[in-house]
């Protein structure tokens, strides 16, 4: 498992990277390959300690977060989250591996890049939209534990957005383009 460390207000010491290294290659059990890729932000703001981990594993993604005083604490409950994730997902990976068992990369390639400008914008993320149905893009979505999900339409080839509203009840916006 190929492991990424990121930062923010916050030096990791060599022992937490050894600890989370440790208990994050525990979970290697459930991938065959070298393909799995983990990307661990330890975020500090006050007296909060964010842990967040996002596992990619050909293209498919699981991600949780723990908020505490304590970074150690933190990974504890995130693996834990992670663990069933995967339980719980184990056959949805299984499918995918068989389906792209010939496909070294992966499907999609999420970066961030961070502006520091006075503007509101935080965050950007740029991947590659491959075509997929509604039904797949739900399942991603609960995957990654977003309340939304964009995507592209497999049938009109449109980008897509799918969302989780208020009630629990999930929503999709499809473009239509004025005349």
């Amino acid at each position: 498992m190929n492991i990424e460390f990121v930062a923010r207000n916050y030096e990791i010491s060599e022992k937490l990277k050894d600890l989370t290294f440790q208990k994050l290659s525990k979970i290697d059990k459930y991938f065959d390959d070298d393909n799995t890729r983990a990307k661990v932000s330890f975020k500090k703001q006050a007296n909060t300690c964010t842990l967040e981990v996002m596992l990619d594993f050909c293209g498919k993604f699981v991600r949780a977060t723990a908020d505490s005083d304590n970074f150690y604490e933190n990974l504890d409950v995130v693996l834990k989250k992670i663990e069933g994730q995967i339980r719980k997902h184990r056959t949805k990976f299984d499918q995918h591996n068989k389906n792209y068992a010939f496909n070294d990369e992966s499907l999609y390639d999420v970066g961030r890049k961070e502006e520091t400008k006075k503007s509101s914008l935080v965050k950007e993320k740029k991947f590659i939209l491959t075509p997929m149905t509604t039904k797949e893009a739900i399942d991603e979505m609960e995957l990654l534990g977003h309340s939304f999900y964009v995507f592209l339409d497999a049938k009109t080839q449109q980008i897509n957005v799918l969302y989780k509203r208020a009630d629990g009840d999930l929503g999709l916006i499809e473009p239509e383009i004025e005349k």
